[in-house]
C-alpha cells in the first residue's frame, strides 16, 4: 500500500523541529526516523521529539508521567501505560513560543538520562559473527558418550 502523503501542517511542524534542534544541540548527532507511524528525532541515538499529524511528540522523564499527562492539550503516546514519559501535546499546548520552548527545552533535558534501546542484529552481521566454543563436558558425563 503506498505511503499518503504528508499534509503541509505536518511538514511545517517537523521543519519547526528541525529548526528548534539546530538553535538548541550543534554539534550533537541528530537522525530523523519513522517509528510508530510518526516523524522522530533522534539526539545521540535516543529518541527525543517527534511529529504525527499536528502534534508533538515529546520524551520526559518517566517519573512525571502522572503529572504531565493531566496538561490539558496534552495525551500519554500509549493508553495502555506502557509507555512511561512518552506524550503527544496538541496544538493548543504548543501554541506560543514559551510553551513550545518548554516542550523542547524539556525533551532536550531528559535526553542525556535517557536510556537508549540497544540496536538488533542485522541477519548479516548475526550470521558473520563466529559460532560460540562448544562448552567442554565435565567428566562426569563420560559415560554418556
Amino acid at each position: 500500500m503506498p505511503r499518503r502523503p504528508i499534509a503541509p501542517e505536518t511538514l511545517q511542524l517537523i521543519d519547526a523541529v528541525r529548526e528548534a534542534l539546530a538553535e538548541n544541540v550543534a554539534g550533537v548527532d541528530v537522525q530523523e526516523k519513522t517509528m510508530f507511524g510518526c516523524h522522530v528525532f533522534m539526539v545521540d541515538g535516543k529518541m527525543c521529539l517527534g511529529v504525527e499529524n499536528d502534534e508533538l511528540l515529546v520524551r520526559l522523564p518517566p517519573s512525571t508521567h502522572a503529572q504531565v499527562a493531566e496538561t490539558p492539550g496534552v495525551r500519554p503516546l500509549s493508553s495502555k501505560g506502557l509507555m512511561d514519559g512518552y506524550f503527544l501535546v496538541g496544538p493548543a499546548a504548543y501554541a506560543t513560543r514559551e510553551a513550545w520552548q518548554q516542550w523542547i527545552d524539556g525533551a532536550l533535558a531528559f535526553n542525556p538520562l535517557a536510556k537508549a534501546t540497544p540496536k538488533k542484529k542485522k541477519k548479516a552481521e548475526a550470521e558473520a559473527a563466529p559460532p560460540t566454543p562448544a562448552r567442554k563436558r565435565h567428566s562426569v558425563f563420560d559415560s554418556d558418550l
